[in-house]
């Protein structure tokens, strides 16, 4: 073969290749525009939208909540039979917690525990607690683990101040905790996000279920979780950029 048929080869393959491309990339606009204008599945997908980022964000301050408190008492020294009552429960929930699915937890917590305590508790309101509650128990770990990395000393510091164990640990343990801890929290934030997609089985129209919605209407699989998987992305890598900012700022804060 000759250089040039070579390259006139070469050129109409490159050419093929765009144009196949192109014709890609087109069939996925227009299934887009059919999907969320014709189809109103724009609708599915802001509804589930504010439902996945609202459970996400309550059930993150539920599990920072439940995961202080239960750190707190997993790393008291106090001996007291109380207090070691509370340590063993504290324990018990972070195994069950930690050792079974949160999809079970969710199913259990909506079709057999909140009717029997709340009925006619919302799912939306179910699912915020459920997801709270598993996230607590990881939380818990991650908070005891970043106060335990504070220098021993700081405590006693505190104490030979005049502050109680109570105001040493508010005012300058948790300070510090919270720095080794943010990017953990971070991460858990994350995965978060991510986990309340099974949101769905308990009847809420979180991202998911959207796309469950709306490929039940078009017959098409590969639209709406492209939709939906590049949605997750973007939340997930704005809330990743945001968290590196707010690291450089607690660096250079340290630094000054």
């Amino acid at each position: 073969m000759s250089i040039n048929e070579f390259l006139m080869s070469s050129s109409i393959f490159s050419q093929g290749i765009t144009v196949k491309a192109a014709n890609f990339f087109t069939r996925i606009y227009e299934n887009l525009v059919f999907t969320l204008v014709e189809n109103g599945g724009a609708k599915y997908i802001s509804t589930g939208l504010l439902n996945t980022l609202l459970i996400s964000a309550f059930s993150l301050i539920i599990g920072v909540a439940v995961g202080i408190l239960v750190a707190i008492v997993k790393i008291g020294k106090s001996n007291t039979v109380i207090m070691k009552i509370f340590r063993f429960l504290a324990d018990f929930y972070i195994t069950v917690i930690r050792g079974t699915p949160v999809l079970v937890q969710l199913i259990i917590a909506y079709y057999a525990i909140f009717p029997v305590i709340a009925p006619g508790t919302p799912a939306l309101v179910v699912a915020m607690i459920g997801f709270g509650i598993n996230s607590g128990a990881y939380v818990a770990e991650i908070i005891r683990s970043g106060i335990l990395a504070v220098d021993k000393g700081q405590m006693e510091a505190g104490r030979s101040l005049g502050l109680s164990q109570a105001k040493t640990m508010k005012l300058i343990i948790m300070p510090q905790a919270i720095k080794n801890i943010l990017p953990a929290l971070g991460n858990e934030f994350i995965a978060l996000i991510k986990e309340t997609s099974i949101a769905g089985y308990i009847t809420i129209m979180d991202l998911t279920r959207a796309a469950d919605a709306i490929q039940g209407k078009t017959y098409d699989f590969f639209t709406p979780y492209l939709l939906v998987s590049i949605i997750y992305l973007i939340i997930v890598v704005v809330l990743t950029k945001l968290l590196s900012m707010f690291e450089r700022r607690l660096r250079k804060s340290d630094n000054r």
